[in-house]
């Protein structure tokens, strides 16, 4: 049983998917031991404290140099004996120390279809007033791992979303939530908790 440690900085609806697919055992072999939030108020932390998950806090501004975050969250992620960690929205910059540390071992959801609307600055509702403004017909999401490129790492899950007529971002941003993100990253999590998921040259093999 694999332990899920899931970094967190809002709402948390992707947690809550998580929570769901976990009870639901879409997720067998792994379990959210711990829910860590950049920010103190987070709802997501409730959402961990309702489904009695182990939750904790630490701040970027807590810390005077970069360097001094990125090593107390993975000293942090360490003691909390992760095997997996998710960012679901969560809003600070992981640093090299931590990918390095987690190498293959950090799942992220883009509200996208990468390579497109994806890199430094595309987040949120950015990314789908992005991708309203190109009129592309089709967006989605991915999951993928998390390396030292902005949304570089390699891919293991993408979900196509139709973009609709009179879509606004905020409308665009819900469907793709509904249809893509929720699905994706708990089946995401699950294929790594079952072993099924191998790197080789930046690309994965689902097995």
């Amino acid at each position: 049983m694999k332990n899920i440690v899931v970094l967190v900085s809002g709402g948390g609806t992707n947690l809550q998917a998580l929570i769901d697919a976990q009870k639901s055992g879409i997720i067998k072999n792994g379990r959210i031991t711990c829910v860590i939030s950049s920010n103190p108020n987070a709802y997501a932390l409730e959402r961990a404290k309702n489904n009695n998950i182990d939750t904790d806090v630490i701040k970027r501004k807590d810390y005077s140099e970069f360097n001094e975050y990125d090593k107390a969250l993975t000293e942090l992620l360490k003691s909390k004996n992760a095997d997996l960690i998710v960012l679901a929205g969560f809003m600070t910059i992981l640093g090299k120390e931590v990918i390095r540390a987690f190498e293959n071992r950090i799942i992220n959801i883009h509200p996208a279809l990468i390579p497109s609307f994806c890199g430094e600055g595309y987040y949120g509702l950015r990314v789908h007033e992005k991708a309203l403004k190109k009129g592309v017909k089709l967006t989605g999401a991915t999951a993928h791992f998390v390396n030292e490129v902005c949304d570089g790492g390699p891919i293991i899950i993408q979900k196509a979303v139709e973009v609709k007529n009179g879509d606004t971002p905020e409308i665009l941003q819900r469907r793709v939530m509904e249809e893509a993100e929720w699905k994706i990253l708990p089946e995401a999590v699950s294929l790594f908790c079952d072993d099924k998921i191998k790197v080789v040259n930046n690309k994965t093999i689902i097995e």
